[in-house]
């Protein structure tokens, strides 16, 4: 098992899960920013931006479920595990209320949702770093 008794902390034998694990899901943080800043050039600067926004979302929105799978099969912590299953669901609720018309225009949330999409994506880099950290590793060693 990758994991030793502390559910944040990473034996070397997994070590190279955690780094890929953390590649992608930096590669999916940064797919979003980058979806931030294109839908604020459509609006702001020109709408031909809104191209690249709706194709971003297309090309990365998989890698969401890459990371939950990954997530669950690598045995990664929970908090790890529950922060990337999150990223599907959040997408899929941004789909949802971006195109279901409805009387109660759900559409209002959409950039909430989008807000929340990368607060929890960052919350993710930024455990799995904590966790693949030197610092964590010495306070491992000493003990």
């Amino acid at each position: 098992m990758a994991i030793s008794s502390s559910s944040d902390q990473v034996k070397p034998s997994g070590h190279q899960i955690y780094i890929g694990f953390y590649i992608l899901a930096v590669l999916f943080n940064l797919c979003l920013v980058a979806q931030v800043l294109t839908v604020g050039l459509a609006y702001f600067y020109s709408a031909e931006w809104w191209n690249v926004h709706v194709w971003l979302v297309r090309g990365y929105g998989g890698l969401s479920l890459i990371l939950t799978i990954w997530a669950y099969f690598s045995l990664l912590p929970r908090r790890v595990r529950s922060l990337a299953s999150s990223l599907p669901v959040l997408l899929g609720l941004q789909f949802s209320v971006i195109h279901l018309k409805t009387p109660f225009h759900l559409e209002v949330l959409h950039p909430l949702i989008g807000f929340a999409l990368l607060s929890v994506s960052s919350s993710l880099v930024h455990r799995v770093w904590r966790i693949l950290s030197p610092a964590n590793h010495q306070i491992e060693s000493k003990s």
